[in-house]
């Protein structure tokens, strides 16, 4: 090992020789650089091995390979070979700038320094720390992205090569390291539009995730396979003769390979069987130029009947990866689906090789030379980096949120009323848009309209959406918006800004404005009167009130987060008592009687019927005490209900609490909704409360100089599912107040 070419025979090593294979156009000194970058890298790794005992040269020749396969320039392929030597051997970047130039030697440090990505990030710990080097990795990947990006392109490589390979590492790390692949890197390359690499690192993620639904798929497309060719052939013949009565005979038409982890994901989102996946059959049209898209496109639509909402013409409006191409489903008179894309040869370069075309080998063309195309990736990528947070909330998490957002999460494309396309993340609202266009706009943002009809703040953007945000001439962002449980912000960059606004409110006005919404918060919940503000104080781990309600009222904290804490300590002293019950009174647990039906414990006593109180209606997750009443068995009340209070009987006073309550069980809670007056008020509540699978027992209606007083029963498991409907009835529009009705 470690020799060059053999000058006797003038011939290579087999490896090497497939690798220059891919590229035949090289030009000599093309052609030396990656013989040297050979045999270097060969020598360097010469008694390494891999997990599968194999020599570790073989990875680096692997990695080159897939980067010959992209026909990229000579220099990525040289760092491909040598893109492990500086981490794993001792040889140095400078001795490699010394070898082979300043170029190549960059571009392997750059791979070198990307070696501690981020985990997994569904299980990220909370240790500042792991948090702060977790986002310091994200930074690194984005700044080497933005120097040079053919770096990302060769860790890409590895990674793909890592992913062919994976089956040799243990099970834990196998799942580790797809979950990572399909988080990261093969969104990574789809918003580099390399679509070659992006679509097989989700298929082998999915295959080491979920390997029995990977398996599933597999096994039914390779059963239909020979129907489904003879199919698509069939069908491309036809066209092709139709094409032919238009001069278009140039085209290339063929199958359109078909991506496991895709077709999973369409199943998924639209809940259909793989039967019914249009793209199962899929053909693909080549044309030479753009208008001969769309005269394909109505020639198919001509032949086959179009399915309604399937097509999508991403070359009026590309993806924000710069994918451009037509796509439709069609059904023939058979009732047989067919999904076809139509593009032009440049689009599908870009589609398959996205930025990576930009160093595609051309004889004669240097990777200096910048193109548009080239250009506008580049700008993309510098825009996702461009918005950092207010220097003060500039924290790994929230810098780690927006680059998930921006870089990683399926986007959607909204429009301003002059056309301009804003891009955010899926699950975006009016809100995002708002702040997305312009700080001063979300801060003043008060209602919105699509395509001319009003919609709440809450509303979830769709792709097409033609969004006119409404405002004030003054005020400021509502403290609802930082409520998660209410959706009204999906993106950091909006929950950067609000957060920053109430910051910057006077601090007796944040206080003002914490108390009342900490009064809010209790009084939704049904413990106003119940918890001090210094328990609660206590509770959110603040020394003062007044901290706690500057930190409510500057958006620090919110409504939703006070709601858990207080039930995670109902939770806790439940637990605890039950401990100690078990702990110093041993005999009372085998007295404890269960009924079923209600899904309560009741202490000492058996053989009773046991009814809930009407006057403080009990669910799930309420604190409880039992009244024995002659003839009727136990009655359950809240412990805060008034009629309990006033009990003189205290002997019949019995313990209970709640047992293993199932979806089975549910309880009659009073709620009180206060309303602007309206017509279709009581239709957008009712819906709300059905949305939510939740049954409406009674509903009365007092009205009084436009105001209206709903008084509604509902049938609820739990006081959290509680909550969650109060929270969605004061989104609706007119809606000033959605309440528990208290004891009494």
């Amino acid at each position: 090992m470690g020799g060059y070419m053999d000058s006797t025979t003038n011939t290579y090593p087999k490896d090497l020789e497939a690798l220059l294979g891919f590229l035949p156009d090289l030009s000599p000194n093309d052609r030396s650089i990656i013989e040297r970058a050979y045999y270097r890298a060969e020598t360097a790794h010469e008694t390494q091995k891999r997990k599968s005992g194999e020599p570790y040269f073989i990875h680096c020749v692997a990695v080159a390979s897939i980067l010959a396969e992209l026909r990229l320039d000579a220099e990525v392929i040289a760092a491909g070979l040598l893109h492990d030597v500086v981490e794993d051997t001792p040889t140095t970047t400078e001795e490699l700038r010394a070898e082979f130039g300043t170029t190549i030697a960059k571009l392997v440090d750059g791979v070198t320094k990307l070696t501690n990505l981020p985990k997994d990030q569904n299980g990220l710990k909370s240790d500042s720390n792991r948090q702060a080097k977790t986002a310091e990795s994200f930074r690194k990947m984005l700044l080497t992205m933005d120097d040079d990006v053919r770096v990302v392109i060769v860790k890409l490589a590895d990674r793909l090569h890592n992913m062919r390979t994976l089956g040799y590492m243990p099970q834990h790390k196998q799942k580790r390291t797809a979950q990572e692949t399909l988080d990261i890197f093969a969104p990574l390359a789809n918003r580099l539009g390399i679509w070659q690499i992006k679509w097989e690192l989700e298929d082998l993620s999915f295959r080491y995730l979920q390997p029995d639904a990977y398996r599933g798929i597999a096994k039914s497309l390779d059963e239909r396979r020979a129907s489904r060719e003879e199919y698509v052939k069939t069908v491309a013949e036809v066209l092709r003769t139709e094409l032919a009565k238009y001069d278009i005979t140039t085209a290339q038409i063929s199958a359109r390979p078909k991506h496991i982890y895709s077709i999973y994901k369409k199943m998924k989102r639209k809940d259909l069987p793989l039967d019914q996946i249009y793209d199962v059959r899929a053909l693909r049209v080549i044309v030479d130029e753009d208008p001969h898209c769309y005269v394909v496109l109505g020639i198919v639509h001509r032949l086959w009947r179009p399915i309604q909402g399937e097509f999508d013409d991403y070359i009026a409006a590309p993806k924000d990866n710069f994918y451009r191409s037509l796509h439709t489903a069609v059904m023939d008179k058979q009732g047989k689906t067919l999904e076809v894309q139509i593009r032009t040869r440049k689009m599908h370069e870009d589609a398959e090789y996205g930025i990576a075309a930009h160093w595609r080998y051309k004889e004669g063309r240097g990777s200096g030379k910048k193109d548009k195309g080239f250009e506008e990736r580049v700008a993309y990528l510098r825009r996702l980096m461009n918005f950092n947070p207010d220097k003060d909330e500039e924290d790994a998490t929230t810098f780690m949120s927006q680059v998930r957002e921006e870089v990683f999460e399926d986007r959607v494309y909204a429009f301003t009323p002059q056309g301009d396309i804003i891009d955010l993340p899926v699950g975006a609202t009016p809100v995002d848009f708002a702040y997305w266009i312009h700080t001063e706009i979300g801060h003043r943002c008060r209602g919105a309209r699509i395509h001319g009809k009003l919609v709440p703040l809450n509303h979830r953007l769709k792709t097409g959406d033609q969004v006119e945000i409404m405002t004030s001439k003054r005020g400021g962002p509502s403290m609802d918006w930082l409520n998660q449980d209410l959706g009204y912000v999906k993106t950091s960059r909006a929950r950067s800004k609000i957060r920053h606004w109430f910051r910057q409110q006077n601090r007796d006005e944040h206080i003002t404005m914490g108390r009342s919404a900490l009064e809010r918060e209790l009084k939704r919940l049904g413990v106003l009167d119940k918890l001090s503000y210094d328990a609660i104080t206590h509770l959110m781990g603040y020394e003062k009130l007044e901290d706690l309600l500057a930190a409510i009222g500057a958006g620090d904290v919110n409504g939703s987060g006070i709601t858990q804490k207080i039930l995670e300590d109902e939770r806790r002293k439940r637990e605890e008592a039950k401990t100690e019950l078990e702990k110093f009174k041993p005999r009372v647990r085998q007295n404890m009687v269960s009924d079923a039906s209600q899904g309560v414990h009741i202490m000492g006593t058996g053989g009773l019927l046991v009814n809930m109180a009407r006057c403080c209606s009990p669910t799930a997750g309420d604190d409880i005490i039992g009244y024995v009443t002659r003839g009727y068995g136990v009655t359950v009340h809240r412990v805060d209900c008034v009629n309990v209070h006033a009990i003189s009987d205290t002997e019949r006073l019995v313990e209970v609490s709640w047992g293993s309550v199932s979806e089975e069980h549910t309880y009659i809670v009073p709620i009180e909704v206060l309303a602007q007056d309206r017509e279709g008020l009581l239709r957008d509540i009712s819906t709300v409360i059905a949305d939510e699978k939740i049954n409406i027992t009674m509903v009365e209606v007092v009205t009084r100089q436009q105001i209206a007083t709903l008084y509604i029963s509902l049938e609820l498991r739990n006081n959290h599912q509680l909550l969650l409907v109060l929270d969605k009835i004061e989104c609706i529009a007119s809606v000033h107040e959605a309440r528990r009705v208290n004891p009494g």
